[in-house]
């Protein structure tokens, strides 16, 4: 029964993390149930990073300039990032005139966690939890408390475990073929309704002559 409520719960908060990976770069904090956990910047640019260079490399290195340019991602910043990336064996830079970085692995057998893990990020929300003065108390609630958010942090390693570079470029593409779909349907819709506008107004301009 726990290890299918672990499955339910991931499913549930899937959509919540997507989008706070990929949301603009306008706040460093996951506010879950009102309690404030911290993703620093380092782990959303490594992920806008190596999302860039997934969708613009094709075996080809990319040059962290046009990274920089294409993210707005401070280049001297992006260049601690990869050195980094590069340690925990998730990119590989190739020197020489069209030199750049690559990935080290298929998309698909880089995850999250990997790019989170490589730049040293630690998202856990129970870490702050250990070695409190509420712990000294031992009272009920806070075993209440430690127990949900160490469940909370297994849910969140597990996710981003099993969400590939991959999962997440398919994503992109998927919302892009909705949005298509959706600008497609307001188009009709605007032409249909000009035409209803035109059939309204002619029966009207022939009354008034």
């Amino acid at each position: 029964m726990r290890v299918q409520g672990l499955a339910n719960s991931h499913r549930r908060h899937h959509t919540f993390f997507l989008k706070y990976l990929l949301r603009p770069a306008s706040s460093n904090w996951i506010f879950y149930g009102g309690r404030p956990m911290r993703l620093t910047s380092k782990g959303r640019y490594a992920v806008r990073a190596m999302l860039d260079l997934t969708t613009h490399s094709n075996g080809n290195p990319v040059r962290l300039q046009e990274i920089s340019t294409r993210q707005n991602i401070s280049l001297h910043y992006l260049e601690q990032l990869f050195r980094k990336l590069r340690n925990g064996q998730a990119v590989k830079s190739v020197r020489g005139p069209g030199g750049g970085y690559v990935l080290a692995r298929n998309m698909d057998q880089i995850t999250i966690k990997d790019v989170l893990d490589c730049v040293g990020e630690n998202i856990n929300p129970a870490r702050d939890i250990v070695g409190t003065e509420a712990e000294a108390a031992n009272s009920l609630e806070f075993h209440l408390s430690k127990n949900y958010f160490m469940n909370l942090g297994v849910i969140m390693k597990e996710y981003l475990a099993t969400t590939s570079l991959g999962d997440l470029i398919r994503k992109s593409k998927e919302t892009e073929a909705e949005a298509g779909i959706s600008a497609a349907n307001a188009t009709e819709a605007q032409s249909q309704s000009g035409v209803l506008a035109s059939s309204i107004r002619n029966p009207i301009g022939e009354i008034n002559q």
